[in-house]
């Protein structure tokens, strides 16, 4: 496998992503997970995987209605 030893090699071999468009297809939801769990994390993964946007217009915006654990004091 030829390796490339740059970036600038990576640009010829394969492109650059400037004029690339996310394509939303049938499989692309929305989320009810909030910022920062690791479930969102692993749904934004799985969209950049299959090249579709990484927001959809209906994903949780804020943290309303979600209880967390709360750890007592030592």
């Amino acid at each position: 496998m030829n390796e490339c030893k740059n970036v600038f090699e990576a640009i010829l071999k394969y492109g650059h992503d400037e004029d690339w468009i996310p394509e939303p297809d049938d499989a692309f939801d929305c989320t009810d997970a909030p910022a920062g769990s690791d479930e969102k994390i692993e749904i934004l993964r799985r969209r950049v995987e299959l090249g579709q946007p990484l927001w959809h217009q209906a994903d949780r915006v804020d943290y309303s209605g979600l209880t967390g654990a709360v750890r007592p004091r030592e």
